[in-house]
Parts: structure tokens; C-alpha cells; sequence
């Protein structure tokens, strides 16, 4: 086998079934998705929102209504509508109005501070803000006025249930603001989707903004063809009952609850559950009422799900399946669920220039661990894409061997928005250069070790925060572990560790530090641990490890 066909010869499609073989190529949108579902299954509940319900054909009409206002307010094919909500319905109804008015959809992140949210207003060039009311009186009117923002509709996420659950929806109803329409009233209003709309796999779906591997956060553009492929390969990989029972745990302005969960529950003609935002309690709740098939979430979230006093084996009873993105994934949880729990977890890796998934690890499999450093394989690549490794001149690495992992299928965006230069960059050729340091082993497993910028280098040796961060993760007072490099007047960095610890254990730093220094060779154990009631994370639940390093920077 020559070096060049080493990865092009696809070895995982050996382990793949032949529906997860099968070719597919989307051709139409989840604008499309819906309006089948709404003909043949009309009155098939949707979205469940604590105690409410939206069917099939209440949803293709509300969200018709949302459409037919924001055309009639001049919204024009191909502008761009910011979404910045949380997991209710009406985030679906502003995305797919949106996408009926043949406008790209921009989600937008509700922990953004007003300069966050100015940049991707103004870069966007955004003509449409949908947003809670809440946001908008207390910072968004004063940021969308430094913006080409010209319609706003506002919602208050207490409409379409009547639970008013105090440990998420503790919030009280703003009086409809004189400058903004509501979007509930908008979406009740009987308006019809304006006519000659409809979008494509080619045309972008989304500009969704990430900060990438450094610099200030770029739109990577999402195409209607790109959603379709990951969510058909969930439809076709996930062997799922009909209909399935999705929980939407990541949230939806997310890549990953995006795709894998609205998306792929769309495409699938499945119920989404919806709980506006993650709380342990309320998720095991909602888990116990729907009985769902399947959730995708990041590993913090199922280590607080693990934690919380009230869980039990039974919460979990109705899975079929559970996937982890979005941050990575130690053996050692794994193994803890499944042996409390049930379920076993399985890996994934994605980013949003691939529009979440680009390897998992498939229904019947689990995920090899990695007997060198530990680590647990993210899964394998689906039949179309084609993954590589690559060393630092862009020369392929033998099976085993380090390098960044290089990605090419139907699911990478075609590059960044307004971006030549960023694009030709991280795309060259239409290939997405990660900037994740990885492996591959012969039968096609791939292995994330870290991310190309967090490295420690420490006297010269490299250090990987994950192989670190994984032995912690065995120790049994650990419920949460973040490694990062800090400097050192002798070694230029060493290995610093933050911790929080599972609810009732009793541990100190030195404790921690020896038990790595028995696991690991002498220069990558942490010189340092601090313990720390959280980490600091993202909405989506990834651990900000640059929040922690720039703890230690200021002192």
C-alpha cells in the first residue's frame, strides 16, 4: 500500500454494517423534512416542553407564520436572522421560519456578553434578531442599535407549558416591549410562508461562530447539504425505534444539538424533548416522563447527571443509545457509568466546521482504548469522509503515529464567511485542517490526544493535558479534571491541575498529585493542583481550559 492511499483506502468501512455503508445524498433540507412529516404523521407530537406539546402540524404552521411576518417585514432571501435563545420551541419555530423566508440562520450562544454579540451581529451583517425578552430589555436593544439589525421579535420562553419549572423557568414575564413584535403572537398569527423560498443542499443554512483554534470567533458556513448528510447518517446509524424519542441535552444553538439532535430528529420524524437549559434534576425528570431513546451531551453533563443525589438506574432505562461531544470523553467515566447506570457511552468527534459528527462510534461496537497513553478512541469515520493524519509538513504518518487530523467529506463547510484568507487556510484543497493532534490505528479508529495549541511543553518534553487529565478522572473523589501548562522558571512550563471533587469525597492537592505521579512518568504529573468547587465551562458543557490559564496569569 503506497503512502498516499494509506487513509484514502478507508479501513474502518470493514467494522461499518452494510445500512451504515449505505451511500446517501441529501438533496433537499430540514424545511423539507418537516413538511413531510407534517403530510404523513400530522398529529405526532413534535416538541414536548415540560408539560406542553407542539404536533407535526402545529410546528410547519406556527413556524409558516414566523416566515410569511418576517418576509412581510422585508427580510429578503439570503439575509441573515441571529437566533439567540435557549432549548424551547421557540428556538425551532425562529429557525425554521427563518429558513421558510429563505434567510440564513445565525445561532447565537445566550451566555454572549454585548461585545461578543456585536461582533456577530456586525459581521454577519445581521437583519434579524429572535431573542427572549428578557435579553433584549436587560442588554440586547442597546447592542442591536450598534448593529444592521432592522427586525426583532421577542419571546418569552414560559409560553407553550404551564409547569413553570422554578429550577429553570424562575423568571417572570416581561410586558411586550414597544420596539420589538412577540414571536409566540407572530407565530399564532395564521401569516402565510412567502412563495419561491425554498433553499438547497448548496445554500448555507447557518454562520456558525467559532473561535476555531485562535483569533477572533469566524462564521463557518454551514450548507442545508451538510446538515442533511449527518443527520441522514443518524437516521440510517442509529438504529433507533419509530418513532425515536430524542433529549435535546446539548443545546440547540450548538453544532452538535443542531445536528444530532433537532436535525436528526426532524429527519427522523421522531419527538424532541425539550428542557430550556441543563440542570441535573430537571433532566432526570424530563428522562423518567418521555422515556427517550437517545441524548447526545458533553461528558461534564453526564458527570453531573452521575452526581446528582436523586439519580438511579432507572432514569436510563429507556435509552437505546448515548452518544458524548463536545469535550473529551476519559475511559474511566465510561466504565463508572456503565457500572452505576447501565448504559455505555459512546464517543464521538466532531467540530463545527464539520458540522458536528465526522466519527463515532457505531451501534454494536465500542470504542478501543489506546494501551499506550490511555486514551479512549472518539470512533470511526462514516463511509463518504475520509480522515488523515498528517506531521507538520503535511506528509502522512504511518497508522499509530502522532500528527493533526485532516478531515474531507460531505459534511465540511465550504470555509468561512467573508473569510478568503481563513479559508484557504484551515481548507486548503476543501479539506479541514483541525488543529487536533491525533491517531489512527490499522482497523480505522481514531484517537484525539489534544488540541495542537494546548501542549505543555515542559523541559523540552511534550505533555498532552488529556493523558493527564484521564488519569485523574480514575481517582475516585474526581468529578471534574482540567490540565494546563503554566510557566516555570526551571522546566519554561510545567503541568498544573484544577479539580472539582464528587459530592462528599475528601481529597487535598498533594493526594492528587501523587496518585499521578504513580501513573505517569515524572514529567508529566502535576507539579500543581488547585481544587475548585466548578470548572469554569462553555453553554455547551466543554471546560474552558484558556478561563483556567488565565487564572493563573492573573494571578
Amino acid at each position: 500500500m503506497t503512502e498516499a492511499s494509506r487513509y484514502s483506502a478507508k479501513p474502518w468501512l470493514a467494522l461499518l454494517t452494510d445500512a451504515q455503508r449505505a451511500p446517501i445524498a441529501p438533496d433537499d433540507s430540514l424545511v423539507h423534512a418537516l413538511r413531510r412529516a407534517a403530510a404523513e404523521t400530522p398529529e405526532r407530537v413534535f416538541l414536548a416542553y415540560f408539560d406542553g406539546r407542539l404536533t407535526y402540524r402545529e410546528v410547519d404552521e406556527l413556524s409558516d407564520s414566523v416566515a410569511g411576518h418576517l418576509a412581510a417585514r422585508g427580510l429578503e432571501r439570503g439575509d441573515r436572522v441571529a437566533v439567540l435563545l435557549q432549548n424551547s420551541p421557540h428556538f425551532v419555530l425562529a429557525l425554521l421560519g427563518a429558513w421558510k423566508a429563505g434567510a440564513v440562520v445565525v445561532p447565537v450562544n445566550p451566555m454572549y456578553k454585548s461585545g461578543e454579540v456585536t461582533h456577530v451581529l456586525r459581521d454577519g451583517d445581521v437583519a434579524a434578531l429572535i431573542c427572549s425578552d428578557r435579553a433584549w430589555e436587560s442588554y440586547l436593544r442597546e447592542t442591536a442599535a450598534d448593529s444592521p439589525v432592522r427586525i426583532v421579535l421577542t419571546g418569552c420562553e414560559l409560553d407553550f407549558q404551564t409547569r413553570n419549572d422554578a429550577r429553570v423557568l424562575s423568571f417572570e414575564r416581561l410586558p411586550q416591549a414597544d420596539d420589538t413584535d412577540d414571536l409566540t403572537t407572530v407565530a399564532r398569527a395564521g401569516h402565510k410562508a412567502p412563495q419561491g423560498r425554498d433553499l438547497g443542499p448548496s445554500d448555507i443554512a447557518l454562520i456558525s461562530y467559532t473561535s476555531g483554534t485562535s483569533g477572533t470567533p469566524k462564521g463557518a458556513t454551514n450548507t442545508h447539504g451538510n446538515i442533511m448528510y449527518n443527520a441522514e447518517r443518524q437516521r440510517t446509524g442509529l438504529d433507533l425505534p419509530d418513532p425515536p424519542v430524542y433529549f435535546a441535552m446539548a443545546p440547540l444553538f450548538h453544532i452538535t444539538g443542531m445536528v444530532a439532535q433537532l436535525g436528526a430528529c426532524l429527519n427522523s420524524a421522531g419527538v424532541l424533548v425539550l428542557a430550556y437549559r441543563f440542570e441535573a434534576g430537571v433532566v432526570l425528570d424530563a428522562f423518567a416522563e418521555h422515556g427517550p431513546h437517545y441524548t447526545v451531551g458533553p461528558s461534564t453533563a453526564f458527570m453531573a447527571l452521575a452526581a446528582h443525589p436523586g439519580v438511579t438506574r432507572d432514569h436510563f432505562a429507556s435509552f437505546r443509545m448515548i452518544s458524548s461531544g463536545g469535550a473529551p470523553l476519559p475511559p474511566a467515566l465510561v466504565e463508572k457509568f456503565r457500572a452505576g447506570f447501565g448504559p455505555y457511552i459512546r464517543n464521538g468527534y466532531g467540530l463545527t466546521e464539520c458540522t458536528a459528527p465526522c466519527a463515532s462510534v457505531p451501534p454494536g461496537l465500542e470504542a478501543p482504548v489506546d494501551p499506550v497513553s490511555g486514551t479512549l478512541a472518539v470512533g470511526l469515520p462514516g463511509p463518504e469522509t475520509v480522515v488523515r493524519i498528517v506531521d507538520e509538513l503535511g506528509q502522512e504518518v504511518p497508522f499509530g503515529e502522532q500528527g493533526e487530523i485532516l478531515v474531507r467529506g460531505p459534511q465540511v463547510v465550504p470555509g468561512y464567511w467573508r473569510r478568503p484568507e481563513a479559508t484557504a487556510e484551515t481548507f486548503p484543497d476543501g479539506e479541514l485542517r483541525t488543529g487536533d493532534i491525533g491517531f489512527m490505528d490499522a482497523e480505522g479508529w481514531l484517537y484525539v490526544v489534544d488540541r495542537k495549541k494546548d501542549m505543555i511543553n515542559a523541559s523540552g518534553f511534550k505533555v498532552w493535558p488529556r493523558e493527564v487529565e484521564d488519569v485523574l478522572y480514575t481517582h475516585p473523589a474526581v468529578r471534574e479534571a482540567a490540565v494546563v501548562g503554566v510557566p516555570d522558571g526551571y522546566r519554561g512550563e510545567t503541568v498544573k491541575a484544577y479539580i472539582s471533587l464528587r459530592p462528599g469525597a475528601e481529597t487535598d492537592p498533594d493526594a492528587l498529585a501523587a496518585y499521578c505521579k504513580e501513573r505517569l512518568a515524572a514529567y508529566k504529573y502535576p507539579r500543581q493542583v488547585e481544587i475548585l468547587p466548578d470548572l469554569p465551562k462553555t453553554a455547551s458543557g466543554k471546560i474552558l481550559r484558556r478561563e483556567l490559564r488565565s487564572r493563573v496569569n492573573n494571578g
